[in-house]
């Protein structure tokens, strides 16, 4: 039997999963996505090629790899369709090796409207959301009249349910927010031409992962967004619609947790986040924006800054229980390079308790206190090391650090956004 390997994001989302996985791809025969839309990217680089990846997985940059849209993502087809005719204008070839679950649901203009009109309603409160209709077309899904993939390929029932979806909509854009509404008819013309599009690759994803499981392909589980991003297990509400963590892929793919044989944490060498929310560690000063200028922490998706900040311990040792992390992979260490000093969030202060895991709750209420153990910078570049042997001693002890406080093994070090630029331990 194969070894099927999941790669997922430890902390708010852009830890540099994308290198990871595509770095870990030619040890896979399959590629699969399990939650989120496009509003979540993955950057890819090696040589003097650079991809941005919105939907499809990793995987579709290497030969011969079988690439799957799970039925737990949220598939907006213009966007997919975009996204598949800018890869191939790149060279990259996109044929039978990339499927889509009949399950996933669809995203409409719709959702997107409603996206936009409630973060301009809410004001300050609002969540940062990309604006791509996402969290609607959850909430579509949840509250059981989405519209999924293969509605696409049945005229009648895909008119039924624009027509009525778009009339419980249209009367929300319209009468609350006072936007713009939608001519079902159109949606209807758009949406069945999207469907004859995709058709070839609309496929029962359950039935087409686990038959590839059972003939012993080795699978990787590619995760989107990071684990305190996750509707359940995150900084709640500013997180997103769907399952980040590990049982994600046993949802959103149909895959029992038997068939998930290692998890790979990826770990930032120290902490971003998008969007607002909790974020104890940030830095909103020079040091904040000397983090996010030398590691370039713009996002893949929408081109905004990042928050940056320290690492923070309590998250890592979070995220590492709630997915069984087995071993990490440590990004962005040579974005530390210049620091004379170097703080670590190593747990919180809650009421004269000392909390090693990330206290949410108190987060949310703003009643706690990092609390930081400072490391001596390294001072010298570590851009573009690829044996572990060759890093300066506090470099080292940096990393032994993190190792020894998720009781993991970081089995990678990323000192460089390219594929080359990576210690492999």
């Amino acid at each position: 039997m194969g070894q099927n390997v999941a790669v997922l994001g430890t902390q708010w989302g852009d830890e540099g999963k994308g290198k990871i996985v595509d770095l870990l791809c030619e040890s896979f025969d399959v590629v699969a996505r399990y939650q989120g839309g496009h509003n979540a990217g993955h950057t890819v680089k090696f040589g003097d090629k650079h991809f941005a990846l919105r939907l499809i997985p990793s995987g579709i940059l290497h030969a011969n790899k079988l690439c799957l849209l799970g039925y737990g993502m949220v598939i907006d087809p213009a966007a997919l369709l975009e996204e598949i005719e800018k890869l191939r204008a790149l060279g990259v070839t996109i044929e039978s090796n990339l499927k889509i679950s009949d399950s996933a649901h669809v995203i409409l203009p719709y959702h997107k409207a409603l996206d936009i009109a409630r973060e301009e309603a809410a004001g300050t409160a609002k969540i940062g959301t990309t604006g791509r209709g996402i969290g609607p077309a959850y909430e579509s899904k949840v509250g059981r009249y989405g519209i999924r993939v293969a509605d696409l390929l049945d005229a009648e029932v895909l008119r039924a349910k624009i027509e009525f979806t778009c009339a419980e909509r249209n009367a929300v854009l319209g009468s609350v927010y006072k936007k713009e509404t939608f001519d079902p008819k159109q949606l209807f013309e758009m949406y069945v031409a999207f469907g004859q599009q995709l058709a070839d690759r609309i496929t029962s994803g359950t039935l087409l992962i686990n038959e590839q499981i059972r003939a012993g392909r080795s699978v990787m589980f590619e995760g989107a967004q990071g684990t305190m991003l996750d509707i359940d297990h995150g900084t709640y509400p500013f997180v997103t619609s769907s399952n980040t963590v590990v049982g994600g892929i046993c949802t959103g793919l149909g895959v029992a947790p038997k068939h998930i044989h290692k998890v790979i944490g990826v770990v930032k060498a120290y902490t971003t986040r998008v969007g607002a929310g909790a974020f104890p560690t940030e830095l909103e000063n020079e040091m904040g924006e000397h983090l996010r200028r030398r590691g370039n922490e713009f996002g893949t998706v929408t081109g905004r800054p990042r928050r940056t900040g320290w690492l923070d311990l309590a998250v890592l040792r979070t995220c590492a229980m709630l997915n069984g992390v087995d071993e990490i992979a440590i990004t962005k260490l040579d974005v530390l390079d210049e620091l004379d000093e170097i703080p670590v969030c190593v747990g919180y202060k809650v009421r004269g308790a000392t909390w090693n895991t990330f206290p949410a709750f108190a987060v949310a209420h703003h009643d706690y206190e990092p609390e930081y153990r400072t490391f001596k910078g390294w001072k010298t570049s570590t851009a573009g090391i690829t044996s572990y042997d060759d890093l300066p001693p506090q470099a080292k002890d940096y990393v032994q650090f993190i190792e020894e406080q998720t009781e993991t093994k970081a089995s990678i070090i990323s000192t460089g956004p390219r594929r080359e630029e990576t210690i492999l331990r």
